[in-house]
This record gives structure tokens, C-alpha cells and sequence, in this order.
């Protein structure tokens, strides 16, 4: 999918992801600067703006933030411009010192997903307010309904299929969606319930840590923020933890800067710029990825011992034809369920070419047995499937094999 410039012409997701976010060039100077590793700045006379402390701002951070901006946003950006390397203002005090993007859409990282997460709720909800969340959602989201209750908070619950939150969004002051939710891949209607709680005069934050920008955007689909771990395939080398917070609305974006400068939840300048590296090869790995993911899928579909398979990529999966009206790209996760325990974990234990693993996105495909963390709602021989960037026959070759041998194994 392409956006139009006048001054470039289409810009594609590869041509967006490998240009996102640099500086000016300078002569003599790298494309990409180095982390810049600083607890603070000169600062001579009055805090007048420009950056001051190492926990409110740093350069190598708002190289990336411009970055996640255009590729969560690409319509309210320059395709193809560069951004400078200081703040864009001289006038900003201390406590707002973030450069605001070249338009519309700023985006503020953090130490991890839990981080970003943590960052959108606790800094808007108070006690007395209700916030919906998914019920089949990321494995910590229970924990954090504990948290949020022991501050006074009303939560409640539905699941993510079937658009459910829809009933009971009355009176709530924030709508958590996690779609495709992880694990089960259920996906909700976006813009549906966007309408609906903006009716309700609800804010909506989506969790797209699972599709990436280059799978899904739902700022574009109407939510207030765009919320998502990076550890995971925005950066896809299992080697870095980042979260980030995408938003539109300058006060709600405030009101997260804030949280953050509040908790200290920021990210190093190291793993900052190695996620701004990464996003070069984004499109590359999302799309093999996706496809391997798809090539996986297909080849379960007449595994006997498998049941529940579940891809939104597959024509005949009940999330199909919704993800196909608000999706891009599908996701590297499958997931399925194996008979039992035992066969599970017969199967991870004969993979080769498969990490046995938790997370997912990375370049080296991963899979595990989900229930052994005892915070999912699925069975105990339920396999979420990560696929990575291996040659797709080599991938196949080697789950169905594993298939073929955990069963001659138990004899």
C-alpha cells in the first residue's frame, strides 16, 4: 500500500520503514547518529526548552519516536521528509521538552510494552472511573486489573470476538482493545467500537503490538492511541525491550508524558537506536514472516491431531473477513491446540528449527507451549506459533516432521 507525495510520488512501506525518522543529512556525518548517552545537557540561564535532563528526552530517542509516527500514521506525516536532530521549539519548558513531529501524530517510547501499557491507563483513569479490557488478552492484563481495582477503579470484562466490549462500554472512560489478541487471535471490529465508545464519550486505546504498523494503524481507525510492546516484531530480534504510545491529541499525549516523567519508565539510548536500526527491515521480515505464518497455517489445516487452528490470514477463519477490512498484513502468529499435554510438549521438544520460547515476532521462529505460564484461558496442549524468516519449505518441513514424531514417540 502506497501513499501519495507530490514532491515523491507513491512511498511504499519498504521505502517509509528503511527512511523513517533520519536527520538532515550532514556532511561527513552518519545517516543514522549513534545513541547519544547523556543524564544530562548543557543547560546555561532559564530552562527555556531543547533537551535538559536524560529522563525527559534524548536525541536518540526522538529519531525513533519520528519514526513509529510515520509508519503509525504515514497520512499526517511528509513521505519521505527528514527531521531534525534537536527540538523542533526553543520555547518548551523542561516538563515538556518532547519535539513535536513534523505534523499531527507524536509518539513517546518506553523501557517495555508493559511500560506503555501501564503509561495509557494509570494516566487516565482515576477512582470512581470503569475501563474495559478484553478478557482473552496479553497474560499481565490480569495483574494489572488487580492494580487497577486496588486503586478504585471498575473493570470489566468481555472477550475480544464478537465485538463483546460493546456491552459494557455504558459509562466507561476508556475501551482497551487488544486485537488480534494474544493468544487466542480473535479479532474485534476497530472502527465499530471506536464509533461506539466515542458515542459513549469513552477513549479507545489499541493494543497493536501483534500486527505492527505495517499490519494495521488504528489511529487511522479512529483510536485515541496506539499503544504496543516493541520488544517484539517492530524490532524482531528478541533482543531489545521497548514499548511506545502513539496519539493525535496533544493534552492526551501530554498527560502521558507526564506519567512517564512521573515512573522513569524510559528506554536507553542503546536500545532506542537499535530499534530505529531495525525498523529498516521491517517490511522485509513482516512479509516473510506473514507469509510463512500463512504457508504454516495452511499445511495444519490436514493435521488430524490438530484442532482450534486459528490465523486471520486464513479465508476460513471466523476473524477473516473483519481483519480483512482493518488489516494489512495478517501477523507472524498462528496458533493451534495439540491433544494433550504430553503430545505438546513431545512436539516443541522434536522442532529443529524452532525456538521453544516465549514472546513472538523475532526473526527465529519460536513456539510454545502457552499454558505453562497458568495466566491463559486455553488447554493445556495449546501451541502459540511465532514464524520467522526462515525458507518456508524448510519451516514446514520441520513442524510437520515434529508432528510425525511426537506421535511415533508415544508408542
Amino acid at each position: 500500500m502506497t501513499t501519495e507525495s507530490e514532491s515523491t510520488g507513491p512511498i511504499g512501506d519498504g521505502t517509509r520503514a528503511v527512511r523513517a525518522g533520519l536527520p538532515e543529512p550532514v556532511k561527513h556525518e552518519p545517516t543514522l547518529p549513534g545513541p547519544v548517552f547523556a543524564a544530562h545537557f548543557h543547560l546555561p540561564g532559564d530552562p527555556t526548552g531543547g533537551y535538559a535532563y536524560g529522563r525527559d528526552e534524548n536525541p536518540t530517542w526522538t529519531h525513533l519516536e519520528r519514526a513509529i509516527s510515520e509508519l503509525e500514521a504515514p497520512d499526517s506525516q511528509t513521505p519521505g521528509s527528514r527531521t531534525a536532530s534537536s527540538p523542533a521549539s526553543d520555547s518548551q519548558a523542561p516538563d515538556s521538552a518532547a519535539p513535536t513531529p513534523s505534523e499531527g501524530v507524536e509518539t513517546l517510547v518506553f523501557a517495555s510494552g508493559m511500560a506503555a501499557i501501564s503509561a495509557v491507563l494509570f494516566s487516565q483513569l482515576r477512582a470512581g472511573d470503569a475501563v474495559v479490557l478484553p478478557d482473552d488478552g496479553y497474560q499481565v492484563l490480569p495483574l494489572v486489573s488487580e492494580q487497577l481495582t486496588a486503586y478504585g477503579i471498575e473493570v470489566r470484562t468481555a472477550p475480544t470476538g464478537g465485538d463483546a466490549q460493546l456491552d459494557v462500554l455504558d459509562g466507561a472512560k476508556l475501551l482497551w482493545i487488544e486485537t488480534p489478541s494474544n493468544p487466542g487471535l480473535d479479532v474485534c471490529d476497530v472502527r465499530r467500537l471506536v464509533e461506539a465508545a466515542h458515542a459513549r464519550g469513552a477513549l479507545v486505546a489499541v493494543d497493536n503490538t501483534l500486527a505492527t504498523p505495517l499490519g494495521q494503524r488504528p489511529l487511522e481507525l479512529g483510536a485515541d492511541f496506539s499503544v504496543a510492546s516493541g520488544t517484539k516484531m517492530l524490532t524482531g530480534h528478541g533482543d531489545i525491550l521497548l514499548g511506545y504510545v502513539a496519539c493525535r491529541d496533544a493534552e492526551l499525549t501530554a498527560s502521558v508524558r507526564r506519567w512517564r516523567k512521573i515512573v522513569g519508565a524510559i528506554p536507553g539510548p542503546m536500545e532506542a537506536w537499535l530499534a530505529h536500526r531495525s525498523l529498516a527491515t521491517l517490511q522485509l521480515r513482516a512479509d516473510r514472516q506473514n507469509a510463512n505464518a500463512l504457508a504454516l497455517a495452511e499445511a495444519l489445516r490436514d493435521r488430524p491431531e490438530v484442532s482450534g487452528l486459528r490465523y486471520p490470514g486464513l479465508p476460513d477463519d471466523p476473524s477473516h473477513k473483519i481483519a480483512a477490512q482493518q488489516m494489512r498484513r495478517f501477523g507472524c502468529v498462528v496458533s493451534f491446540t495439540l491433544p494433550t499435554r504430553a503430545r505438546a510438549e513431545r512436539f516443541l521438544e522434536a522442532l529443529r528449527l524452532v525456538d521453544d520460547a516465549t514472546s513472538f515476532g523475532g526473526v527465529r521462529s519460536t513456539a510454545e507451549r502457552r499454558r505453562r505460564w497458568g495466566g491463559d484461558a486455553v488447554s493445556e496442549g495449546f501451541i502459540r506459533f511465532s514464524a520467522g524468516a526462515e525458507d518456508p519449505a524448510d519451516l514446514v518441513a520441520d513442524v510437520l516432521r515434529a508432528l510425525d514424531e511426537s506421535a511415533d514417540s508415544a508408542g
